[in-house]
């Protein structure tokens, strides 16, 4: 597993994001963390950059997470590590927990960063909480030997690395404010397409650019991380492209719907809206596919299902996205759902 910085930058904000540096926290309901393809966190300059999960599941209602006991260090910890090159920072959570204990996770609510000193400098470790609820671990017997489902408050005595401790804090607090158990609501802009200036057929069919092409294989992978089963896309083939190279690899059921083309949303947004409603009805993991122009829309549907402080968080001024760009809303709650956290990704950069 190499150091490696990502190139594609990253942003949290609500939910129980956060970062803890020197002792200090910042999050909580309208928090923030950033992180970027520079690895730095305000002045601060990451020597190794890490991520990885706090896998969760409720038994018999009651909260246990799951530790990692490393021979190396013969220490208790979550599992986590470096990032691979080339790959975003969800990604590699989702790899690292795999290779560690054997889960194929799907990310939820991003946690409080830990920020702390190793031989080589300041190490930045991204946290997300993950919900398994019936998944047997298995330790891959080098980095890992054992593991340990068991409370919070035992976690806490467990835990060799102070700095684990605020990710679990988050954790725990999230559930306290049911808050914890939340699925993926995806916002997608199409990857780069040939210019409007250059193409003078049907508009419908303006294609990808060659840039445009390795956008969506890296969004492929990138989405794989919350394995949305449902992509809802704008039925014009810069949409259906950037999409088709996640639906082939997953099977995700699509749908288009042409109230999601810039045609459509600029006679009746208020269509284009109500797309954006549906998705909630069903409360399982999405991806929206959509073009620049409608983002208006799609995010003041968004806006108006979560508090005024993470509404912020949004993005509020054109284009919204660059192509490829990618919001990750948390939601949490069947009958009234309710936004809790908000993330954006940018899986390539040419």
């Amino acid at each position: 597993m190499k150091k490696q910085n990502s190139n594609a930058g990253g942003s949290t904000a609500g939910g129980a994001g956060g970062s803890t540096a020197g002792g200090s926290t910042a999050g909580g309901a309208g928090g923030t963390t950033a992180g970027g393809g520079a690895a730095t966190g305000g002045n601060q300059e990451f020597a190794v950059r890490a991520a990885g999960a706090i896998c969760w599941r409720l038994q018999k209602r009651d909260l246990e997470v799951l530790l990692i006991h490393r021979p190396r260090y013969d220490d208790w910890s979550w599992p986590k590590g470096k990032l691979d090159d080339g790959e975003t920072i969800p990604e590699c959570a989702v790899r690292e927990v795999c290779e560690e204990v054997g889960l194929r996770i799907r990310l939820g609510i991003p946690l409080p960063t830990a920020v702390y000193q190793v031989n080589s400098g300041l190490k930045e470790v991204r946290y997300w909480a993950s919900h398994v609820p019936d998944a047997d671990p298995v330790p891959d017997g080098n980095e890992v030997d054992s593991f340990l489902w068991c409370s919070p408050q035992r976690a806490r005595e467990l835990l060799t690395n102070p700095t684990d401790v605020a990710p679990l804090e988050a954790l725990v607090s999230a559930h306290n404010r049911a808050e914890l158990e939340t699925w993926p609501l995806l916002v997608v802009r199409h990857a780069k397409a040939r210019p409007r200036s250059a193409w003078t057929l049907a508009e419908g069919d303006r294609p990808l650019t060659a840039t445009g092409v390795r956008q969506a294989l890296a969004l492929s992978r990138l989405l794989v991380a919350w394995r949305p089963t449902r992509v809802a896309t704008s039925p014009w083939l810069r949409c259906v492209a950037t999409m088709s190279p996640y639906v082939k690899a997953t099977n995700a059921k699509v749908k288009v719907f042409a109230s999601l083309t810039e045609a459509k949303h600029a006679r009746q947004p208020e269509k284009t809206a109500a797309v954006v409603d549906r998705l909630f009805d069903k409360a399982r993991p999405v991806a929206l596919c959509t073009h620049r122009p409608a983002l208006p829309t799609v995010l003041a549907q968004l806006a108006a299902r979560m508090p005024p402080g993470l509404a912020a968080a949004l993005p509020a001024s054109d284009p919204f996205l660059s192509p490829a760009e990618v919001i990750i809303c948390q939601v949490s709650g069947r009958e009234q759902p309710q936004i809790v956290s908000v993330e954006r990704y940018k899986p390539f950069e040419d």
